[in-house]
């Protein structure tokens, strides 16, 4: 499969399951097992807000190598629909990026820089 022929919408899809499944793993792992408690701590994880800002952290961090910069940018710059409630857009793209790069890292077998890409945002 040809990773750079998928649209970054698509990846950014699949990230975005792959991000939130981890999340929901690391958050059982804290011990919190009422649903209600995992729906509202999920949200400071999952939430385009937070992405776009865990987004910033790890390019502070020089997390990416190039091309996986390249792939956030193509991401953040591809058309999508609104926002929503609550998000502008250039925060929904930001989290947008974000996601895609977490479906590349999923559809190329990197599960360790997902891990490790995991491991940094739960410790922010």
């Amino acid at each position: 499969m040809d990773i750079r022929g998928i649209n970054s919408l698509v990846l950014a899809y699949l990230g975005d399951a792959v991000y939130e499944e981890k999340i929901r793993l690391y958050l059982l792992s804290k011990g919190i097992n009422k649903v209600n408690l995992l729906q509202q701590v999920a949200i400071n994880y999952v939430s385009a807000k937070r992405q776009a800002y865990f987004l910033s952290v790890l390019l502070e961090r020089k997390f990416f190598n190039e091309e996986e910069i390249s792939l956030i940018k193509r991401a953040r710059n591809a058309k999508s629909h609104n926002a929503p409630k609550g998000c502008d857009i250039i925060t929904y793209k930001k989290a947008t990026g974000l996601e895609a790069v977490i479906g590349y890292f999923k559809l190329t077998g990197q599960e360790e820089k997902i891990n490790k890409l995991i491991e940094i945002i739960v410790e922010v």
